[in-house]
């Protein structure tokens, strides 16, 4: 490679990579998603002036480096709970996480720089090809759609189409209102094909104020639910010397007047096992005076360990379990662990009790008069194809977690935006409780009626809403998006091909 040609290549990488970095301020907690916007359109003039596909590809992966890099910063808070021990691990656990997300970006790009074929048309297969290949992070090894497109719009009329059709066809719109424009300011098209380039936008802009416009309106169910905060950083949540203070004061919470419906507390709020857990819930069941109690707990059974939601109902006997079947890796498993200790290697095995195993999958608890509720633990509310999963449609949507894991800037929020999105891509509300924030009530229509902040310890009585009738995108899923990806990719890559000699 020549000098010049040297320099330039790494200037562009830096380039792509400052906007990727730009591009998540969209995400929460800034929601400035005019930057992101600006950032895709830029990143498309960066994609069609690359010189090979190769480069175009190190474009996608530098970009999707810095994107990823910035909206998943809060990904080095784990290793700070314990800092002597593990800190030195935190910038290696990110780079390696952006860099490893930027691997489903770079092919994309590879694949839509085709030499012969106009700059309109690599643009719309880059539309194409990056769509495909988020659908391909969200479910590839067990997936992680963290930081997709469509969170920059949560808190915007846009978010509504997600009812329709869900976080990829909302991202996939995204980048069709984005990208062709950057190949038209690239091409210099004039004042003349300005109205064409800016049409998709157009669109889309008038389909989310649509969409939003004719939204139904949410009814109150009646029922008055509870949610607890204990405010349990990560580095005490477990001491032997704080977790009885946080046990108490979920304690006095719960015995607090009114009498709600239901009562939830966080993530492993009870600091005991399961099997050792009944002086527990006779103590909670006293406090509760009647109240049903969904709670986060231990268990083992067999050799192995659960991360499980039990249900207490107005006796305060245990009327249900839910154990968490999408499980972190890395985080609460090693992969391929049982596979290990065929071979000797039993340190990493969920079989002996080495990290958590998991559940046998989606499953709904009925809560006496409130109904069917889906529980979700934590990292299992990322995942719509995990709550599409449900055997039954709930009532609601039912969230305990440990955002403590996250930090306190913008990882919990980030956490809390997702959780939106399960809302009003199934027309279903979502009940949030978090050992410490966001603990929320979320409508169907994932607007947050009531919460207890993030670092505050306390609870909040919020009104359950009724669900809405079934969304589209809760019937059909991801399919009719990944079947028109799939042959709009295919149509435009025989367009797109350079004439024959």
């Amino acid at each position: 490679m020549k000098p010049a040609h040297r320099w330039s290549f790494w200037l562009r990488a830096a380039m792509a990579a400052l906007l990727g970095a730009v591009a998540a301020i969209g995400l929460a907690p800034f929601h400035i998603w005019g930057a992101t916007l600006v950032s895709l359109v830029l990143l498309s003039g960066l994609f069609l002036t690359a010189e090979t596909r190769v480069r175009a590809a190190w474009v996608g992966w530098a970009y999707a480096t810095g994107y990823f890099g910035h909206a998943l910063l809060w990904i080095v808070e784990p290793f700070l709970v314990d800092p002597d021990r593990h800190a030195w691990m935190a910038p290696f656990a990110l780079v390696l996480m952006a860099g490893g997300m930027a691997l489903f970006w770079a092919p994309a790009f590879w694949f839509a720089r085709r030499p012969g074929a106009g700059r309109g048309a690599q643009a719309w297969l880059l539309v194409l090809a990056l769509s495909l290949a988020e659908i391909a992070r969200g479910y590839v090894l067990t997936g992680f759609p963290w930081a997709g497109l469509a969170q920059i719009w949560v808190d915007s009329p846009a978010a509504q189409l997600l009812s329709l059709i869900g976080p990829y066809g909302l991202g996939a719109l995204t980048l069709a209102a984005t990208l062709p424009l950057g190949a038209g300011l690239v091409s210099g098209p004039g004042w003349r094909g300005l109205p064409r380039l800016l049409a998709p936008a157009a669109l889309f802009g008038i389909a989310a104020i649509a969409c939003a416009a004719l939204r139904p309106e949410v009814s109150p169910s009646g029922k008055t639910v509870r949610l607890t905060q204990p405010n349990a950083p990560q580095h005490q949540k477990w001491d032997p010397r704080y977790a009885p203070v946080f046990f108490e004061r979920l304690v006095g919470y719960t015995a607090a007047e009114p009498r709600p419906d239901l009562i939830v507390w966080p993530e492993t709020s009870l600091p005991v096992w399961l099997e050792n857990a009944a002086p527990a819930f006779g103590v909670i069941a006293d406090a509760a005076q009647g109240a049903p109690v969904v709670l986060g707990i231990q268990r083992s059974a067999d050799m192995r360990i659960y991360n499980s939601l039990v249900y207490l109902d107005e006796e305060g006997r245990q009327a249900g379990l839910y154990d968490k079947h999408h499980l972190v890796p890395f985080g609460e498993y090693v992969p391929f662990g049982d596979l290990m200790a065929r071979f000797g290697l039993y340190g990493f095995a969920a079989t002996t009790g080495q990290g958590f195993s998991a559940g046998p999958g989606a499953a709904v608890l009925r809560l006496g008069e409130l109904g069917l509720a889906l529980p979700l633990i934590c990292y299992e509310a990322v995942f719509p194809q995990d709550v599409r999963a449900a055997p039954e449609r709930p009532a609601l949507l039912l969230q305990i977690t440990n955002d403590a894991w996250f930090g306190t800037r913008s990882g919990p929020y980030q956490h809390l935006a997702q959780a939106q999105m399960r809302a009003i891509e199934q027309g279903v509300p979502m009940v949030r409780s978090a050992n410490t924030g966001v603990s929320a009530m979320i409508d169907p229509l994932g607007r947050i009626t009531a919460a207890v902040a993030l670092g505050e310890a306390g609870f909040a009585d919020a009104a359950l809403p009724d669900p809405l009738p079934p969304t589209l995108y809760s019937r059909l899923g991801d399919g009719p998006v990944l079947f028109a990806l799939i042959v709009l990719i295919a149509l435009m890559s025989r367009r797109a091909r350079p004439p024959a000699r």
